[in-house]
């Protein structure tokens, strides 16, 4: 009776098990999370327990990837719907029995825990939208744009009213990649901006609250109140600005080391990063980012069915989305709300979610089996 040697054995399940992964993206987030990681070392004063929590979460995260990675796409096809109706039933509970934290009301008790369930229509809404439009490609018109904006509409407005605008604006940046991507004419981008503009001004004086308003006025003025709301900003461009062409070195940043840099480890971890490795570091981080983004959207550009171009390419430009707005708010230009630098600043939460998507984006891009349409 013949059998097969134990190594060969093992050789191929280890090839099957990552045969759904990328190897130049798996490379390339390797990089940058071993970037976050020294980063994170720096930030933290050189704390052991923390680096050893953020390996911990970068085995999560790579973990969930991998599992990620062997969700057929007609698996995330078929829960689609059922993920979108469940969190946006979560999202009335909120708005009706939310625990209110901090004046704002994002958490849902369930007794043994507590959720947000604005973190699952991260993914939810554009997993939803593609799988509208998957399903009504045969006969797209122009009404159908406007039923997948109301799909939209609904988890953001639920999740607008909690007040939470800043996973509200990357929510609804992530279901307009899925609208854009998906055909919307430019005009109507033109047009829905137009109108997107001229509501600036009902919105400022009846939807944002005091505090919202006051980060918009502190960004054109951040020395209007430099130990209050203005003091994030100064400090983290301050420290951007210290690092100079080359930087100050791994460990030397002083804004971070002598504690003048809130939030240090976490959504201003950029600003640790840019006045230690300074220009050079900061062209290189955006090297990367511009690299993963490229990759993301050529394995996009490979899934084989609508549903998976509209849902990989939203993630891969969600994704680009959340770094563009933390180095902008970091860096002055953009309001300060809490959104971490992916896959460099400490935390589990978002970098599970991070890879998450990225596993399933090699999933939409190396399944075959559903059927190209």
């Amino acid at each position: 009776m013949n059998h097969t040697p134990f190594p060969r054995v093992l050789a191929r399940f280890v090839l099957r098990l990552f045969s759904h992964l990328d190897g130049p993206m798996l490379i390339l987030l390797g990089v940058l999370l071993c970037l976050g990681s020294v980063t994170v070392y720096s930030a933290s004063g050189e704390s052991s327990a923390k680096m050893l929590a953020q390996m911990a979460n970068i085995l999560v995260a790579l973990s969930a990837m991998l599992i990620a990675s062997h969700i057929p796409p007609q698996r995330l096809l078929q829960f689609a719907p059922p993920a979108y109706i469940l969190g946006t039933i979560l999202l009335l509970g909120v708005a009706l029995f939310g625990v209110v934290v901090n004046g704002s009301r994002r958490w849902l008790d369930l007794g043994v825990t507590r959720i947000q369930p604005s973190e699952l229509m991260r993914l939810a809404v554009p997993m939803m939208l593609a799988w509208y439009f998957h399903m009504r490609q045969e006969v797209l018109k122009p009404r159908d744009f406007a039923i997948a904006a109301l799909l939209l509409v609904v988890p953001a407005g639920f999740i607008a009213r909690q007040p939470d605008l800043g996973t509200t604006l990357l929510i609804s940046a992530s279901g307009f990649y899925v609208l854009f991507l998906a055909g919307l004419h430019w005009k109507v981008i033109a047009a829905a901006a137009a109108v997107f503009g001229a509501f600036l001004p009902v919105a400022w004086n009846y939807l944002l609250h005091d505090y919202q308003r006051d980060r918009v006025l502190t960004l054109v003025d951040p020395t209007s109140d430099p130990l209050g709301a203005g003091y994030h900003i100064i400090q983290s461009t301050i420290a951007v600005g210290s690092g100079g062409f080359a930087g100050k070195g791994w460990l030397e940043g002083t804004q971070a080391h002598l504690d003048f840099l809130p939030e240090r480890s976490t959504d201003f971890i950029f600003a640790v990063y840019a006045e230690e490795f300074g220009l050079v570091g900061n062209l290189f981080l955006l090297l990367l980012y511009s690299a993963i983004i490229w990759r993301g959207l050529t394995l996009a550009a490979m899934a084989p069915s609508l549903f998976g171009r509209l849902l990989a390419g939203a993630l891969v430009l969600n994704f680009f989305t959340y770094a563009f707005v933390n180095m902008g708010m970091v860096s002055g230009i953009l309001p300060v709300v809490g959104v971490p630098l992916p896959l460099v600043s400490y935390g589990g939460t978002s970098m599970v979610s991070v890879m998450l998507g990225f596993g399933i984006i090699m999933s939409l891009a190396t399944h075959k089996k559903l059927v190209k349409t």
